[in-house]
């Protein structure tokens, strides 16, 4: 019964509204920010308001951010307002901000003046197939909805023609964004990500307060096991992950002076069961949390088809791909945009025992890495946020 009354309010306020957003007088110095739709506090989103947080340019703006249950999670953000997600004032102030700075793909009945400034930011470098580059059967359906092809292109249609800017990390996102969104290429501004200038400009004592955040020992080598999400394992309620990975056969074979640090997708709900005998070796972070500290104390990477390997990328530091589905992976969900065998910085492992005695050893191919960090980051100088601004703002 709940359920039903907040859908039939949800409706009311979208339909109220469409019909009243135009009468709302837009403030040229508001700027909104939503990120992962309003998941949190994270992400190119807060690249950017940190950066003009410091920029005197914007010392009259008003910065507010929307985010679910806020209060409930004790959120705050210096300098900016917090609303909530989906609110009256959320729909208010997407009417009246005359910048939108999001990094997810908006709903359909948002709608957005001639005078709205809507730069998206995206959120990740893809390895899988994204909009029209997914090319299945017409009977294939995507996401938790059930759309169909002709509506998951749609979708992305609609957004695409509301964006003033879309950010590209790199010349390989400029060409492939062009064919998976249909952008112009005169819409898309190759800067580099915002949320990496974090990874290039960090300090050794910047990792070590992460860790004592975290209760990770200073002395211990942090694997950071990242994978994603499968199109095809979800609920009602969202997208599930089943665990393929034995962690007590990864603390026997890595050793007493590793731990593993666990961070699951951020559109995971299932949680993973606690297990008293990894206690000290397993640390398991909320899939909401923001993934960019991580990075910053991990030694190795672990993922699958993740696109977090593009920006770890960024320091250089091993990465390995544990990819136990690969056929069904590659033959039955969205395929990829590069070679996974020739282009990706790492080997890829089916077997889990075979990656972690080569962690637990230092196998790693160095020469695949630098020539991968060459192409994918000649961008990442700790300088996107501003190239970003300068673009976005220039009047």
């Amino acid at each position: 019964m709940m359920r039903m009354i907040k859908k039939i309010v949800g409706s009311l306020i979208r339909i109220g509204y469409r019909c009243i957003y135009r009468i709302i007088p837009v403030d040229p110095n508001m700027v909104l920010f939503i990120s992962f739709h309003g998941r949190g506090y994270s992400d190119n989103p807060r690249a950017i308001y940190e950066a003009m947080r410091q920029d005197e340019r914007f010392r009259d703006h008003t910065f507010l951010w929307a985010i679910k249950q806020h209060k409930k999670k004790g959120i705050t953000i210096e300098g900016a307002r917090v609303i909530e997600y989906l609110s009256l004032p959320y729909f208010f102030y997407l009417s009246r901000a005359k910048y939108w700075i999001f990094n997810c793909k908006m709903p359909d009945y948002i709608r957005k003046k001639d005078e709205q400034i809507y730069l998206q930011t995206w959120h990740g470098t893809p390895l899988k197939r994204l909009a029209h580059d997914i090319h299945v059967a017409e009977d294939t359906t995507f996401y938790r909805s059930r759309m169909s092809a002709e509506e998951m292109y749609r979708s992305y249609d609609v957004d695409v023609a509301r964006y003033n800017y879309m950010i590209s990390p790199n010349r390989f996102c400029t060409e492939v964004f062009q064919s998976a969104f249909q952008i112009d290429r005169d819409r898309l501004i190759e800067t580099g990500y915002p949320r990496n200038n974090r990874l290039v400009n960090a300090t050794a004592e910047d990792a070590a307060q992460i860790r004592r955040q975290l209760g990770i020992p200073q002395d211990k080598k942090v694997v950071l096991y990242a994978p994603t999400w499968r199109d095809d394992q979800y609920v009602a309620k969202g997208y599930t992950f089943h665990l393929e990975a034995d962690f007590r056969k990864w603390k026997r074979l890595l050793g007493e002076d590793h731990v593993v640090v666990f961070k699951p997708h951020y559109l995971i709900i299932n949680e993973q069961a606690d297990d008293p005998q990894l206690e000290g070796f397993l640390y398991s972070i909320g899939a909401d949390q923001d993934i960019s500290s991580l990075y910053l104390i991990a030694d190795v990477l672990v993922t699958d088809y993740s696109s977090v390997f593009y920006d770890y990328s960024v320091l250089k530091r091993p990465i390995y791909f544990y990819m136990y589905d690969i056929e069904s992976y590659r033959e039955e969900l969205r395929g990829f945009y590069i070679d996974i065998y020739k282009d990706l910085p790492g080997k890829i492992y089916e077997e889990e025992e075979a990656m972690l005695k080569d962690i637990a050893a230092g196998i790693y191919d160095e020469a695949r890495l630098e020539e991968f960090h060459a192409y994918f980051n000649e961008h990442e100088d700790g300088q996107a946020s501003k190239r970003v601004i300068d673009i976005v703002f220039k009047e």
